[in-house]
């Protein structure tokens, strides 16, 4: 069975292609996530942000769609949740991707 989560697109202010993902992004929803991934940027170099805010776990299989992903776009940008950042800092993703933390909702402080 899959681990839940939802997948959306839209578009950024500035027109460019968005990805909102919630929930748990792992083995069992790859394939879903980097289907989305890809339909997002409709077969362009465009840059794409990644709206991961509401992600609290992102395991290796994650981890790998985003590096692959990076290779064919300009310019990958990531809005993760806070627990994200580190570990996109230590597999070396916030090297070659814009990474920034999620604020937090307001009745997280």
């Amino acid at each position: 069975m899959a681990t839940p989560l939802t997948l959306s697109t839209d578009r950024d202010a500035d027109g460019a292609p968005r990805l909102v993902a919630e929930g748990e992004i792992d083995l069992s929803n790859i394939a879903m996530f980097t289907e989305a991934l890809t339909e997002a940027s409709a077969g362009t170099r465009e840059p794409i942000t990644v709206d991961m805010s509401a992600v609290k776990y992102l395991d290796s299989a994650g981890i790998n769609a985003l590096f692959n992903h990076a290779d064919e776009v300009d310019r990958l940008h990531l809005i993760v949740h806070p627990f994200l950042i580190r570990v996109l800092t230590i597999s070396g993703l916030s090297e070659i991707a814009v990474v920034e933390a999620a604020a937090p909702p307001k009745d997280e402080g």
